[in-house]
């Protein structure tokens, strides 16, 4: 249930200008936290205080960490924007792990008040598993993706040796009306020409936008929560029974052939591996407990993004530690 007494943060965001981001900071004001974001763009959001950085120059305006106790970091370049050249699987490993690793490196240099580092990772730290059910402790994927998420968690892993409480949420697909999967895949459906993909076997670890803000909002406010979490829903789907999902919403009819995993891998490389990867990746029972999903199944979470707009409440009990 809710705390009657909430504790108010001050919350030092990187990425805060990102899908998530600007969801997040949103719900974190709602909650009378204080928001700051760390980034080279200004927020329109006119109570957040934006400070300048650059991560290449490894530049950063000290002041950022004035009065703050938590950090969130979201900061990355787009995974699925570009061709994964060379240069650009080093642009997408350095924006995360060197980011962060810019902000220890100015705690370690100046008095500051951060208790707490709460970040994003990614499901494909676990690769492509088949129907095997992925828990934290299930060892990760020695492909492209895999290796990111292991650099990405290791670099953020060091703010221990600081003291730091470290939150890791390994985040699935992310639903929202905004971009992300939906915005390529529902216009294929409302079309007439939807279809699964692949095998259409494989399992897609979805999560809806409000339901990401929501454990984000529970890891600033229940210091119990650290380590390892997937961020994930717990109504998980095959891509067959994902995709029928989206046709039965929009009434459309799934009698397309599945799209060959072939196919996908001539015109998409590498970055087929997002579609074409089986993630069974499971929240953890005491994260159920601590956490009341809004949208625990596919068809709630597309009546609300595709329907009536959410308000971001939901409702939380103290996460009890990892044994």
């Amino acid at each position: 249930m809710k705390n009657n007494h909430p504790q108010t943060h001050h919350v030092l965001l990187t990425g805060g200008n990102g899908l998530v981001g600007k969801s997040l900071t949103q719900a974190l004001l709602r909650e009378g936290h204080r928001v700051s974001h760390l980034s080279r763009t200004p927020s329109i959001i006119p109570e957040v205080t934006t400070y300048g950085w650059n991560v290449v120059d490894q530049q950063i305006d000290a002041r950022c960490l004035d009065g703050v106790d938590t950090i969130i970091h979201l900061a990355g370049a787009d995974i699925a924007e570009q061709t994964w050249t060379p240069a650009r699987k080093l642009e997408i490993s350095r924006s995360r792990t060197e980011s962060i690793r810019l902000l220890y490196r100015l705690m370690g240099q100046r008095p500051h008040a951060v208790k707490s580092v709460i970040s994003a990772s990614g499901i494909a730290f676990y690769g492509d598993r088949a129907d095997e059910i992925m828990t934290e402790q299930s060892p990760p994927s020695p492909d492209f993706l895999g290796t990111i998420c292991q650099e990405w968690e290791a670099a953020v892993g060091e703010g221990k040796a600081l003291g730091l409480r470290v939150v890791i949420f390994r985040t699935g697909v992310v639903l929202t009306k905004e971009g992300g999967a939906l915005a390529s895949l529902v216009p294929m459906i409302q079309s007439g020409f939807g279809a699964s993909i692949g095998s259409g076997r494989q399992w897609v670890p979805w999560i809806h936008l409000q339901d990401v803000v929501g454990l984000y909002v529970l890891a600033v406010r229940d210091p119990s929560l650290a380590g390892v979490v997937n961020q994930t829903a717990p109504g998980l789907l095959t891509n067959r029974q994902f995709m029928e999902a989206l046709a039965r919403h929009f009434n459309k009819p799934l009698w397309m052939p599945s799209i060959p995993a072939f196919m996908l891998k001539l015109m998409m490389g590498e970055r087929s591996a997002f579609v074409l990867n089986s993630t069974r990746a499971v929240p953890q029972e005491r994260l159920l407990q601590a956490y009341s999903y809004q949208f625990p199944t596919l068809d709630k979470a597309l009546s609300a993004i595709y329907a009536s707009p959410v308000d971001g409440s939901a409702t939380f009990a103290p996460f009890l530690p990892r044994m």
